[in-house]
């Protein structure tokens, strides 16, 4: 296994699905790694796919009524195989074609898009789940090596500069906006970058979890290279 996960004490390495879905999250662990070098042509896949526009959802449906060689063929069983485990876990995976996100450049001192350093928060217990089987895969970041950016004070000052309202309501404003979401890197900060082909179950903020939840990006795509990512 990878020595760049196995020596994170935020990332937990596991063999099975099983595993994955139900060892616990503890300590500063809070990312879960189904380590696995996958056969297949991923990129095949990803050529007969058709973007109909920046992300396109794939289908089950989709993937079956695609012409593949051998190694297509494999690359596509293992998709299948992956959705069908987290669904019968009782997740809702999606398989996402990728050119790009939506950039947030409404304030040049403070994005909240996806390829800003985050969290993903939920008013349930759940935990998110992605596998990037083609292109730039996304990083994550130990907490202690980063920043709420609502504490940081330049930033701060100008958001209270934004809001319109009560003192007590600030808080409220920040957290509506998903600007409590949003995370600076320290300058010795070092991001793992996820890879191809692995599983990984991140911790998400919600009212029943142990763990700090865990700060992640998307990364930035390559020129004229589509990502197809699981998610959910």
């Amino acid at each position: 296994m990878s020595n760049v996960f196995s020596d994170s004490g935020q990332i937990g390495l596991v063999a099975t699905f099983s595993e994955l879905v139900y060892t616990d999250f503890k300590g500063e662990m809070n990312a879960l790694c189904w380590y696995r070098n996958l056969d297949g042509d991923f990129n095949e896949i990803v050529t007969r796919l058709s973007l109909k526009e920046n992300i396109t959802e794939v289908y089950p449906e989709d993937l079956l009524a695609l012409q593949l060689s051998e190694k297509g063929n494999i690359a596509r069983e293992i998709i299948l195989n992956d959705l069908q485990l987290l669904t019968d876990f009782g997740a809702s995976p999606s398989l996402n074609l990728l050119k790009c996100y939506e950039r947030d450049d409404e304030f040049d001192f403070i994005a909240t898009d996806v390829y800003s350093f985050h969290v993903d928060r939920s008013p349930i217990a759940t935990d998110t789940f992605l596998c990037t089987y083609h292109g730039a895969a996304s990083d994550i970041v130990p907490n202690m090596q980063t920043t709420q950016k609502i504490l940081i004070p330049e930033i701060r000052k100008k958001l209270n500069e934004l809001y319109d309202g009560p003192p007590e309501g600030f808080e409220g404003f920040l957290t509506e906006n998903y600007f409590d979401l949003h995370y600076q890197l320290h300058a010795n900060a070092e991001p793992v970058n996820l890879g191809i082909g692995h599983l990984w179950r991140l911790a998400v903020d919600h009212p029943k979890q142990e763990v700090l939840p865990c700060i992640h990006r998307a990364p930035i795509e390559k020129e004229g290279e589509y990502r197809l990512l699981l998610i959910c």
